[in-house]
């Protein structure tokens, strides 16, 4: 595997660069439509609660071996097209020395949110020693993998910010929107050192050899389209634009983003990522006709007889044959209580129906 440089950043040749899950993100021909699931690696499986029984979440991501394991385990059972790296989005923050866990239930919990300039200061910039396991993880799974494509991932500036404003998970989000508000000063400092710190994380991603990068705007859709142009769009787009040659497509995914999905696309997104409440014709025209589209079969669909799953699966294929590529997806993450034989099945269906 050769290495060049291109943009200032380490870009390998991958053997996944002409898989078809690729080769659909952008919008090359395929012999039919790649698919894999957002939290496919773990939550519903039996065997990664085996492996990750008495084990806490940011441990169990900072062990290369148990990465790559858990990485693995969706590919042996369900056959998907793409294997996405086990981690969490607040892995690099975490690096970057802020003082949070992970609790079971609940989701990230911030032990000192950050309110105040004072604050900021204990946020400092991310190096690639703070996350060399994910270099292993990564390296571990190319070799593993070989041509199936690993997507690597993180956190998008607001959705980060987020949840160390509000020092946990938020409805309203309202401590950051007061901040956004009423101190833009601060709140562009923030961002901008999330920015940084999340664009060097996908970097080690890619030079440790992923096929493509997604990331995760969780919390967008609470925003408007003039506030997220405003307040989050330079910050996600610094991070997409630092990679633009690194040679591996940039899907940008957030829950809830109807209004936001042509600002999403602009930000430089190659794949806009869709909910389920969006049609994937009607987001094609939004996020417009040159960016692939990923989804979005609602996750609860999958708890439905299976004539209902299968018409929803024929649907969803139908409708993002509007875009140039089209990867299926749920439009959110798998729900621990799906049936993985389920799963299975719609890999089975989504091969079969889209065979060219």
């Amino acid at each position: 595997m050769t290495t060049t440089m291109e943009g200032g950043a380490a870009r390998r040749e991958r053997p996944a660069a002409d898989s078809v899950f690729v080769r659909a993100c952008r919008g090359l021909p395929v012999s039919h439509t790649p698919v894999w699931f957002m939290r496919q690696a773990g939550r519903s499986l039996p065997e990664y609660r085996k492996v990750r029984a008495g084990i806490p979440m940011l441990e169990a991501c900072r062990r290369p071996d148990l990465v790559a394991e858990i990485t693995l385990q969706p590919m042996r059972r369900h056959g998907v097209d793409a294997a996405i790296l086990f981690s969490d989005i607040v892995v690099p923050v975490a690096a970057a020395g802020i003082d949070l866990d992970i609790e079971p239930g609940t989701g990230p919990v911030v032990a000192e949110p950050i309110r105040t300039e004072a604050d900021l200061a204990r946020l400092r910039p991310l190096t690639p020693p703070d996350v060399s396991y994910v270099d292993e993880a990564v390296r571990l799974l190319v070799g593993e993998l070989g041509a199936t494509p690993l997507i690597g991932f993180a956190g998008a500036p607001f959705t980060l910010a987020s949840y160390l404003i509000e020092g946990g998970p938020s409805r309203t989000h309202a401590r950051t929107k007061a901040m956004m508000y009423g101190q833009p000063e601060l709140w562009h400092a923030l961002c901008g050192r999330l920015a940084g710190i999340t664009l060097e994380f996908l970097r080690v991603q890619v030079a440790a050899g992923v096929a493509a990068v997604q990331l995760f705007d969780s919390w967008a859709g609470a925003l408007s389209e003039a506030d997220y142009r405003r307040f989050v769009m330079p910050h996600s787009a610094h991070v997409l634009s630092g990679l633009a040659g690194a040679g591996v497509p940039r899907i940008h995914f957030g829950v809830g983003t109807a209004q936001l999905l042509t600002a999403m696309g602009e930000a430089g997104a190659d794949v806009v990522g869709v909910d389920w409440r969006t049609p994937l014709d009607a987001a094609t025209a939004l996020a417009g006709p040159e960016r692939s589209v990923q989804g979005n079969l609602d996750p609860c669909a999958l708890f439905a007889p299976w004539p209902v799953v299968e018409r929803e699966v024929r649907r969803v294929l139908a409708e993002g044959r509007a875009a140039p590529g089209h990867v299926f997806n749920l439009g959110h993450g798998v729900l621990p209580e799906t049936d993985p034989e389920v799963l299975t099945r719609v890999v089975a269906l989504v091969h079969e129906a889209s065979a060219r």
